[in-house]
């Protein structure tokens, strides 16, 4: 059964969504770090915060940072589950390059009502992920994270096959496209020379060279033990 729908604004929508995004990341979502992931200067986030938080949706301890409640949480995972099916849309059935899906998906998100998720869902196969590999939440809000580790993290010679790429930004999908890293890939590390240096890979027969932060953005599902020439 679809959880009744608790009608909030689209301003709020994103608010709700930026913040669930950055507590999966730290914890807890910082002022500036909302206003730099939301496009806005910190001061004017103050007033929405307030009014989120009379309406029970999220707690603002100060120098701490904000966080949803359990009813904040139910409709930030809506919203993204909306944000995830737009951004399938858009891909698999329009044709947009995985590196524009976000941004456009973070307007077509709020048009995408109740009424049409299931429509949309059934044409669309009733996908799993977005195209960046990260889950679509269900209708009851669940959430199923499957087990993967920073593609940095890996050791030389270990290998994995990418599970999602959790930055989406435009300029960091279209390079990672141009290399051939996209979700299902199996990559293998090839060397890496100290802690927070450039990441060697190899994709197939074909190597590259990484930078540690875009290394750091793969999550890849380790394949320990098969490393190139095993089966």
């Amino acid at each position: 059964m679809e959880p009744k729908h608790i009608t909030v604004s689209s301003e709020a929508e994103e608010y709700l969504e930026a913040i669930y995004r950055l507590e999966k990341k730290t914890g807890s979502a910082k002022t500036m770090e909302l206003a730099r992931q939301l496009k806005v200067v910190p001061g004017s986030i103050t007033n929405t915060i307030e009014g989120l938080e009379r309406r029970g949706l999220v707690l603002h301890e100060p120098y701490k940072g904000v966080k949803l409640t359990e009813k904040g949480r139910k409709i930030a995972l809506d919203v993204l589950r909306r944000h995830r099916l737009a951004e399938r849309l858009l891909t698999d059935i329009l044709h947009l390059d995985w590196s524009e899906a976000h941004d456009t998906a973070c307007k077509l998100e709020h048009a995408i009502t109740p009424n049409i998720i299931k429509p949309l869902e059934k044409t669309l196969g009733h996908p799993k992920t977005c195209p960046h590999g990260s889950p679509i939440p269900t209708a009851c809000g669940g959430i199923i994270e499957e087990e993967s580790v920073p593609l940095a993290k890996l050791s030389t010679e270990q290998s994995g096959i990418i599970v999602k790429i959790v930055e989406e930004k435009v300029e960091v999908l279209q390079h990672l496209a141009a290399l051939g890293l996209a979700p299902g890939v199996h990559v293998e590390v090839e060397k890496k020379t100290f802690f927070d240096g450039p990441v060697s890979i190899r994709v197939g027969e074909v190597s590259h060279t990484l930078d540690y932060g875009v290394a750091s953005i793969i999550n890849v599902s380790r394949t320990d033990g098969k490393t190139r020439g095993q089966k």
